[in-house]
């Protein structure tokens, strides 16, 4: 299960938040093998006293249309696949939110399965079988 956190400046509408998070999960689906009702996000919209970032960062140059993924989930894909996810989702994101790639950071954070627990206070990828994850 990845955990998104979705920060960005406020202002946008409602519509565009959602096109973010729809895009955000296709492209996990697509490039991460993330089962496609695997979806846990957060969106978190802040003023310019709670969002800071380098507009200018590794010779990128940033708007105030910044958007920052953090992604969390469990270890092993390859650097292909993150690449190929990165790819994606800034495909995604400039075709159906009109976002320039300059504004999108993604950072994948993993960890273990057993990191995880989805009710029941049970580490649920220990107690249930594989084949019911997805």
């Amino acid at each position: 299960m990845p955990l998104v956190n979705i920060d960005l400046l406020a202002g946008r509408t409602e519509e565009e938040l959602v096109t973010i998070a729809d895009s955000v999960h296709e492209a996990m689906v697509e490039e991460l093998d993330v089962p496609p009702r695997d979806r846990f996000q957060v969106i978190t919209q802040h003023s310019p006293a709670t969002l800071h970032f380098d507009r200018h960062y590794l010779d990128v140059e940033r708007s105030d249309r910044f958007v920052m993924v953090r992604i969390t989930l469990s270890a092993g894909r390859s650097a292909e696949a993150k690449s190929a996810f990165y790819a994606r989702l800034a495909a995604l994101l400039t075709d159906v939110a009109g976002l320039r790639p300059e504004d999108l950071a993604v950072v994948l954070v993993e960890n273990e399965r057993t990191d995880w627990s989805f009710g029941r206070g049970e580490a649920s990828y220990l107690v249930l079988p594989r084949e019911e994850w997805r």
